[in-house]
């Protein structure tokens, strides 16, 4: 049997050699469309692991808890609009829920993250950069695993109109990275800088925040621009150790639904759902991605119909004359099932190579970079496989069917 796969295997190399132009032509169509598979599956799985490295970086006890119930991406539409009717309301949670979490015995430390419209400018107003500004509490430096480059973090001792910025941010702000007790304005209050944070070398992360750019103030600072609300987009909650997280879970749950009158309005995220949000805008891209990989596979797979046709009606005495001296049906189409094979796999494996080399190059110019597991390859060449084997059935079973008397009879 090994020997019969090897010659057909020979034969096929034969066959399609002689026909190189409209081979290579083929090939191409599968391997574009394998291309764009890979793309997409290594940066999307690169994207995710980022964020579920940095939670077991920090101990694996770490929760989020988010406005909005959970949902998933349920079809096209809610990819395209992935926030939908709640990107318009206000956030859910409130300082109560904050301030009941952090009551909890099996909570380590708790930390409200309150966002903050705006742009940061210097007092002479001669520089404005548009920066996130987060309203926050001290526990966010332990919990995150932030580091202070110089000065000191938020507490509350300092002042309320005190503030900690990105390194980067210091740098473009003020032309330094030392810019302690340097003043800056956000909506006419003013701040000073008492602390720069270390530089991180992933921007991406759980919190959704860019450190190296961010502003973070006091929550109570974050307030006064509210009215004296707090309007609080994420509470991070490190929990006393792993095995504690599970019932912190639900009991945080809990208490928020019964602050909430009964109503689920929020998500509690941890380990790899936390990485959903992130990996949301490449869910997206790869919608369009697929659409764009499928029209290329289906044209490689009508190019591989079309030159096993070709090949079926150039060959039509070779089937006789095989059929004759004993060749069964069985052996003819799995001979040309193979030759179609042999197409779309050179194609699918020249995709995938490809497609991580551009997914490698994209990380270049990316805050991460692509990720390697083994459903990546099995589903870019085995889409390559399953093109083969449908556009390429349809010939083989014609080339089985001819009648061995009139295939010899035709060309003789």
């Amino acid at each position: 049997m090994r020997l019969l796969i090897s010659n057909h295997i020979r034969v096929a190399q034969e066959s399609l050699r002689s026909n190189r132009l409209r081979t290579t032509l083929t090939t191409i169509g599968i391997t574009l469309g394998v291309m764009c598979i890979t793309v997409i599956l290594s940066l999307s799985y690169g994207a995710t692991q980022l964020v579920s490295n940095q939670i077991d970086e920090l101990g694996g006890n770490i929760a989020v808890i988010r406005p909005g119930s959970d949902k998933q991406v349920q079809d096209f539409r809610d990819a395209l609009i992935p926030f939908g009717a709640e990107s318009f309301t206000a956030s859910s949670l409130t300082e109560q829920d904050y301030r009941s979490i952090k009551e909890l015995d099996t909570v380590e430390q708790a930390a409200p993250l309150m966002s903050i419209s705006g742009s940061v400018r210097t007092t002479d107003e001669d520089r404005t950069i548009a920066a996130p500004i987060i309203a926050t509490t001290p526990e966010l430096e332990t919990i995150s695993n932030l580091t202070v480059r110089d000065g000191q973090f938020i507490d509350t001792i300092t002042n309320q109109n005190t503030a900690v910025i990105g390194r980067q941010l210091s740098v473009d702000l003020f032309g330094t990275d030392q810019s302690i007790g340097q003043l800056f304005n956000v909506r006419g209050q003013q701040f000073t800088v008492i602390g720069v944070l270390q530089s991180v070398p992933d921007s991406i992360n759980y919190n959704n925040l860019n450190i190296n750019n961010a502003v973070i103030i006091s929550l109570d600072s974050g307030k006064s621009f509210n009215q004296g609300i707090a309007q609080i987009r994420q509470i991070n909650i490190k929990a006393t150790s792993a095995k504690e997280l599970a019932s912190t879970v639900t009991l945080a749950e809990q208490l928020i639904i019964d602050n909430h009158s009964g109503e689920h309005d929020f998500s509690i995220l941890t380990g790899d759902e936390i990485a959903h949000d992130t990996s949301l805008l490449f869910t997206v891209v790869a919608y369009v991605a697929y659409i764009v990989s499928a029209i290329s596979l289906i044209i490689g797979g009508i190019g591989i119909m079309n030159i096993m046709l070709a090949n079926v009606a150039e060959r039509t005495r070779e089937i006789g004359i095989r059929k004759a001296v004993g060749a069964s049906n069985y052996h003819i189409t799995f001979q040309f099932l193979i030759e179609a094979l042999v197409m779309s796999v050179s194609g699918g494996v020249l995709g995938f190579v490809l497609g991580y080399s551009v997914a490698f190059f994209a990380g270049t110019l990316l805050p991460f970079n692509p990720g390697f597991t083994w459903w990546v390859p099995l589903v870019s060449i085995g889409t390559s496989v399953g093109v083969g084997v449908l556009f390429g059935l349809y010939p083989a079973v014609r080339a089985a069917r001819k009648n061995p008397i009139e295939a010899l009879r035709q060309y003789h």
